[in-house]
């Protein structure tokens, strides 16, 4: 069975849980790492590190991550070392981030993409690979300057 993690804070839990429906309707075992309980109100920095880490130790190939416009939940996992996460507003942006970039994270705004433009988003990226070729030296440069970045 494939795996994917999944999280969201208080902003996109109810596109969280479409997105959730969709994944588990393609035989994806869907950890989810947002805290939902009534009266709990997730912070994107909290979801987004748990779900960044665990893509970091190998735990998932991949993982979604929502908060209101997508931005913050990027920013959180790209400070994991290893970690590649963008932002997707559309279906050409899914495609690059997954062919071009080999992001294993894909992030969404809930306050400014609607559910069934992110179910496409999600189907876009889920169906997309790496293409490695000329973005395989590319990818390696962000892991150079990554490491660069964190022995100053």
């Amino acid at each position: 069975m494939k795996t994917i993690a999944i999280g969201a804070d208080d902003a996109a839990i109810e596109l969280k849980n479409i997105i959730k429906k969709l994944l588990e309707e393609k035989d994806y075992q869907v950890t989810d790492y947002t805290n939902d309980a009534q009266n709990d109100r997730p912070m994107y920095p909290d979801v987004a590190f748990a779900l960044a880490t665990a893509i970091q130790k190998n735990e998932f190939e991949r993982g979604i991550l929502l908060c209101g416009t997508g931005i913050g939940v990027a920013i959180v996992a790209n400070k994991v070392e290893g970690v590649r996460a963008a932002q997707c507003h559309d279906t050409f942006s899914a495609e690059r981030a997954r062919k071009s970039n080999n992001a294993q994270i894909m992030t969404m705004g809930a306050r400014v993409i609607g559910p069934e433009l992110a179910k496409n988003i999600v189907n876009a990226w889920l169906a997309s690979e790496f293409e490695g070729g000329g973005s395989t030296a590319k990818v390696e440069k962000i892991g150079y300057y990554e490491q660069v970045s964190h022995t100053k």
